[in-house]
C-alpha cells in the first residue's frame, strides 16, 4: 500500500525539506496588509520579519477547502497513492483541523486526518513518524490512531524577547504589556496539548533559558520517563537569533550527553505572528517504537 504523508508549514518543515523527507507540504496563507501570502511560497521568513518590523498588519488564515482537496486529489488520482495520512498544526490553535476533517468524510476514509495537538518541531516529528510507520506496513488509519495516542507526549518551551506582539494579538492586556515591559520581563510560554499558555516569566535572557531546561528535565523525569534524553528527540527553535540557539543547544547537550543529535530549525511563522522575532524555544518529542507498535498491531 503506497501512503502519503501531508503535513503543513506550521511544522516548519519547508518545501525543499518535504520533497528530501519524502512528506508533502501544505503551505500556510498569511494575510499582511490585506495581501494573502503562502510560507515558503511566495513569502520568505526573511520577508515575514522584515514586513513585521515595519509594523505590517499580519495575520494567519487556514488554507482554503479548495487547496486542501486539490493536493488531496493529486496525490490520489495523479501520483497514485492508495491513501493520505494528513497532519495539521494543533486543533486547538487553529481551524484548519476541524476542516480537513470535515473534508475527509467524502473519501471514504482514504484520508485519515490527525489531531495529535501539535505544532513546530513536535509537529515535524509527527510527520517522520508517520513516514516510517507507513514504510514498516501500517495503514493510515492505524498511523492516526498510534499518532493520536503520543499526542500529549511532547511538549515546547518558548522564550519571548518582547511582549509587544502577544499585545497586539489580543494575548496579553496593554497595562499588562506596559508593566512587563518596564520591568523587562521575558514570558516563558508553553505549547502542551491543545493551547499556548504562559509558564512562567523571566528577566534576562538567561534566566529563561534555565526556566526552560528545568521544565525539559521535569518533562523527562515525570512524564517519559527518560532522564537521561536516550528515548527523546530534543530540538532547540529559534527566530532571527541562530547564534544564541547553537549556545543553547550546546547548553542541553552537556545536560544530556547521551541524547541524539539535537535538532536546530526556525519556528513557524504562525507562532512568531504572535511572538515576535529574537524568540528561542526547547522541544522535546517522545520516539517512536516502531517494534512495539508492530507488536501490538500484529505487523
Amino acid at each position: 500500500m503506497k501512503i502519503a504523508v501531508v503535513a503543513d508549514s506550521n511544522s516548519g518543515i519547508t518545501q525543499e525539506e518535504g520533497k528530501r523527507l519524502g512528506i508533502y507540504v501544505l503551505p500556510m496563507p498569511f494575510i499582511i496588509d490585506g495581501e494573502t501570502y503562502e510560507e515558503d511560497v511566495t513569502l520568505t521568513q526573511e520577508q515575514f520579519y522584515e514586513k513585521q518590523a515595519s509594523g505590517a498588519d499580519i495575520s494567519t488564515s487556514q488554507p482554503s477547502p479548495e487547496s486542501v482537496m486539490d493536493l488531496w486529489n493529486r496525490l490520489l488520482e495523479q501520483e497514485g497513492y492508495d491513501q493520505i495520512v494528513h497532519i495539521p498544526m494543533s486543533s486547538g490553535l487553529s481551524g484548519s483541523c476541524q476542516t480537513a476533517r470535515m473534508l475527509a468524510e467524502d473519501y471514504d476514509g482514504r484520508v485519515q486526518v490527525v489531531d495529535n495537538q501539535r505544532i513546530s518541531v513536535t509537529q515535524r516529528q509527527s510527520a517522520i513518524d508517520a513516514r516510517d510507520l507507513a514504510a514498516s506496513g501500517f495503514d493510515a488509519a492505524q498511523i492516526r490512531e498510534i499518532l493520536e495516542r503520543m499526542a500529549l507526549e511532547s511538549s515546547i518551551y518558548v522564550m519571548v524577547d518582547t511582549l509587544k506582539y502577544l499585545k497586539k494579538g489580543g494575548r496579553i492586556t496593554p497595562a499588562a504589556a506596559a508593566l512587563g515591559t518596564l520591568l523587562k520581563i521575558k514570558p516563558v510560554l508553553q505549547i502542551q496539548g491543545e493551547k499556548l499558555d504562559t509558564f512562567s516569566k523571566a528577566r534576562t535572557v538567561k534566566q529563561a533559558k534555565n526556566i526552560m531546561l528545568a521544565a525539559a528535565v521535569h518533562d523527562l523525569e515525570e512524564r517519559y520517563h527518560d532522564p537521561e534524553a536516550e528515548h527523546t528527540w530534543l530540538a532547540v527553535v529559534q527566530a532571527c537569533n541562530p547564534e544564541a540557539a547553537g549556545e543553547f543547544a550546546a547548553e542541553i547537550r552537556e545536560r544530556f550527553p547521551k541524547t541524539d543529535e539535537i535538532y536546530l530549525d526556525s519556528i513557524s511563522l504562525s507562532i512568531s505572528t504572535h511572538t515576535g522575532p529574537n524568540i528561542l524555544a526547547v522541544g522535546c518529542t517522545k520516539k517512536l517504537d516502531i517494534e512495539a507498535e508492530k507488536e501490538r498491531y500484529g505487523i
